[in-house]
């Protein structure tokens, strides 16, 4: 598929599905089964910080560092049903963003380097352009500005449960490699009665492309949070995966 054509698929994923996601994957969480921003501390002090967020969805990561005291609020997503939960979330609980419905891979009218931070929760995998993408950020952010993102972790994509297909059982504490780690083509997922389109990306070439666009690395967290709610349940195949492998990482980096 062309790059369009995927970011059009996605797009019409996220405007039909907005609603079931409202408030899902937003700071101060990260990741499933992962450590939260309340544990990990990334963004520091946030008072008057110029802000920037990839993938705003429905706005909870926007209204979390307003309620931290952040002086300036822009968001961006690619659609528009994402925003307008954004903006009514916003506006209910007294805040205001400049919301902006656009592709991040797209020459985007926001301002160049002006913003302290640019953060994505779950939102920087869907690029179809990485490097464009990573070098985007690089152009939006003050000398020794930010950047803060989580995203699936790789092996979560290329490992899963060994399972006996003939009575439907898993087999205990036993994983099969069901992709390459290697392979970083495109692949179409089923989800909700529609169609997503995702790259499952080396974490190598994360960091070699923040390294590209003139980034250095502070922090790459890729933990398991086995003591949060989602991990409550020990016997709940998630949990038992996130004991064993990475089901998410964040990276924290600077700007040169």
């Amino acid at each position: 598929m062309r790059n369009e054509e995927i970011i059009e698929t996605n797009r019409e994923y996220w405007d039909k599905h907005a609603d079931l996601w409202f408030g899902t994957t937003a700071l101060p969480k990260y990741g499933v089964r992962f450590p939260t921003e309340d544990n990990l501390h990334l963004f520091g002090d946030l008072n008057g910080a110029k802000m920037l967020e990839l993938c705003c969805g429905s706005g909870h990561s926007l209204l979390y560092n307003a309620a931290r005291g952040a002086g300036e609020l822009w968001g961006i997503d690619l659609s528009k049903s994402q925003l307008d939960n954004a903006s009514k979330l916003l506006s209910d609980n007294g805040y205001s963003a400049k919301l902006i419905c656009a592709k991040m891979e797209d020459d985007i009218d926001v301002p160049k380097t002006y913003f302290d931070y640019v953060y994505s929760i779950y939102g920087i995998g869907w690029t179809t352009d990485l490097q464009g993408t990573f070098d985007k950020v690089a152009s939006y952010l003050k000398k020794d500005g930010i950047f803060i993102f989580s995203w699936h972790h790789t092996l979560n994509y290329c490992i899963a449960w060994s399972c006996d297909e003939r009575q439907d059982v898993f087999e205990d504490d036993k994983f099969v490699m069901t992709k390459s780690y290697f392979d970083e083509s495109y692949f179409k997922m089923p989800v909700h009665g529609s169609e997503i389109v995702l790259c499952n990306r080396k974490i190598s070439t994360y960091i070699n492309a923040l390294a590209k666009a003139g980034f250095v690395i502070e922090r790459f967290i890729e933990d398991s949070d086995l003591d949060s709610e989602e991990a409550a349940d020990k016997t709940d195949l998630k949990t038992r995966k996130a004991e064993m492998l990475p089901i998410s990482f964040c990276l924290k980096a600077r700007k040169l």
